[in-house]
C-alpha cells in the first residue's frame, strides 16, 4: 500500500448529527420498549410459555453472529496475509465489537429481569452452552480490543499477526458456541443437529461481510472519500461465495433432517405447511436472501453496479433475519418431543403447533440493538483513525497491480 493515511472523519455536518439523532431515537425507543415489557410483563408481547424466544432474540442472535463475521475482513489481511484487506481491518474490528454490543444488549433486556444477568456472571454451570458463551463473548471483546491496539499503535505492529490469529480462533469458537445453543437442544426436532455449529460460522461470514460492505460504502460515500472499484468488487466476490456456502449448508441441513424418520414431520412443517414460517423460509430466506443476491452478484452487468452491490448486501441481511426467524421461532413452533416413540396427552399443549405474533415493543427492542451498534460505529469513526483517506484504485493494489473496473451507479 502506498500513500495510506488513516484519519478520523470531521463529523461536523448536519447529516452527521441527523444520523446520530436518528440512531439515538431508535435506541431510546428500544429502551422504552424493554421497560414497557418488564413493568407490564411478557403477556404484552407475542411470546408465550411455548414460544419463549421471539423477535428480540432474532435480532440479538443475528447481531451476535454477524459480529463474528464482520471481523473476517481484518482476519483475511493479518492472518492470511492478503495486503488489500489490511487498510480495511480497523473498521472491521470496531464494527464487530459494535454488533456484539448491540446483540448482547437486546439479549440482556429480553430476559425479563435484566438485573439477573449478574447471576449468570457469578454462578456457572459449565455443562450449559450459555455459561460457555459468557466467557466467549467477553473474551472476544478483549481480544478484538488488543487486536485493534496492535493495528493502530506503531509500537505494537510486530504483534498484529499474533493478535489477529488469536481473535480469529476465538471468533470461530464464539460462533460455534452460538450455533451449539441450538444444536444441543435435542428435545426440539428442528434444533437437534451438529450442523448448526459450522453452518453458523459460514452464516457469520455472509452476514458480517454484507453489513461491512454497506458501512464502508456509506462511510466513504457520505464523507466524499474515494472508494475504488477494485476494493468493492473484491468484497462483492467474497460475499457471493459466502452466500452460496450458506445456501449449501442450509440444503444439507434440511436434506439430513429429511433422511431421519424422526425429523420428517418437523421438516414437512417448515418446508410445506408451516404457515408464516414456511413463507419466511422460502420467500425471505431462500428467494430474497440467497437466490436473488447470487443472481445480482454474479450477473456480468448488475454485479459491477454499486447500487446493485448495496441492494444485494441489504437482501443478504434481510435473508439472515429471515433465517434467524425460521431457526428460532419456527424451531419453537413445532412441539417438543419429550417422550420419543410414545404418545403423550395433557392439558399443556402437548403435540400442538404453537403460534407467535410479534408485538410492536418486541420489534422496537430489536431495532434498538441495531441502533446501538450504529451509534458505536458512527461515534468511533469520528474519534478514532479507522478509515484511510483514500481506498481509490490508485492507492490500493488489489493483486499485483491488476485493476478491477466497476460501472458507476
Amino acid at each position: 500500500m502506498k500513500n495510506m493515511v488513516f484519519r478520523e472523519i470531521e463529523g461536523k455536518s448536519v447529516g452527521y448529527y441527523v444520523l446520530l439523532a436518528g440512531l439515538a431515537l431508535f435506541t431510546l425507543l428500544g429502551l422504552l420498549a424493554a421497560h414497557y415489557m418488564e413493568t407490564n410483563g411478557h403477556h404484552v408481547t407475542g411470546m408465550t410459555n411455548q414460544v419463549v424466544w421471539g423477535i428480540p432474540h432474532v435480532f440479538a442472535v443475528f447481531l451476535i453472529v454477524a459480529a463474528s463475521g464482520a471481523l473476517n475482513v481484518a482476519s483475511i489481511g493479518s492472518v492470511f496475509g492478503k495486503s488489500m484487506y489490511k487498510p480495511l481491518a480497523p473498521l472491521s474490528g470496531v464494527l464487530s465489537v459494535a454488533l456484539l454490543a448491540g446483540g448482547l444488549t437486546v439479549l440482556m433486556l429480553d430476559l425479563g429481569r435484566a438485573d439477573r444477568v449478574i447471576v449468570a456472571m457469578t454462578h456457572y454451570n459449565f455443562r450449559s452452552v450459555f455459561a460457555w458463551n459468557v466467557f466467549l463473548y467477553s473474551g472476544f471483546v478483549g481480544l478484538v480490543a488488543i487486536y485493534l491496539w496492535a493495528q493502530m499503535e506503531q509500537r505494537m505492529k510486530p504483534y498484529t499477526k499474533a493478535a489477529g490469529v488469536a481473535a480469529f480462533i476465538w471468533r470461530l469458537l464464539l460462533t460455534t458456541g452460538t450455533g451449539s445453543i441450538f444444536g444441543f437442544l435435542v428435545a426440539r426436532a428442528l434444533y437437534d443437529s451438529a450442523l448448526f455449529a459450522p453452518m453458523f460460522i459460514i452464516m457469520s461470514f455472509s452476514y458480517g461481510l454484507a453489513i461491512y460492505i454497506l458501512v464502508l460504502m456509506a462511510a466513504y460515500g457520505w464523507t466524499g472519500r474515494p472508494l475504488g472499484d477494485g476494493v468493492l468488487l473484491r468484497l462483492k466476490g467474497l460475499l457471493a461465495v459466502f452466500v452460496a456456502a450458506v445456501l449449501y449448508f442450509v440444503a444439507v441441513y434440511h436434506m439430513t433432517n429429511l433422511y431421519y424418520a424422526e425429523h420428517r414431520a418437523a421438516e414437512h412443517f417448515i418446508l410445506v405447511d408451516g404457515g408464516v414460517n414456511t413463507q419466511v423460509f422460502w420467500i425471505g430466506q431462500i428467494l430474497l436472501g440467497s437466490v436473488l443476491p447470487l443472481v445480482i452478484l454474479f450477473h456480468p452487468s448488475a454485479g459491477k453496479s454499486r447500487r446493485s452491490i448495496a441492494l444485494a448486501s441489504v437482501l443478504v441481511i434481510l435473508g439472515g433475519l429471515a433465517q434467524m426467524y425460521v431457526t428460532i421461532v419456527g424451531g419453537q413452533a413445532w412441539p417438543l418431543d419429550l417422550f420419543p416413540g410414545m404418545q403423550q396427552s395433557s392439558s399443556f399443549y402437548d403435540g400442538v403447533i404453537h403460534s407467535y405474533h410479534a408485538s410492536v415493543p418486541e420489534v422496537f427492542l430489536g431495532l434498538g440493538g441495531v441502533a446501538i451498534a450504529g451509534l458505536i460505529v458512527v461515534f468511533a469513526i469520528k474519534v478514532l483513525r479507522l478509515l484511510p483517506d483514500s481506498l481509490g484504485d490508485d492507492v490500493v493494489d488489489v493483486h499485483h497491480g491488476a485493476k478491477a473496473v466497476a460501472k458507476p451507479a
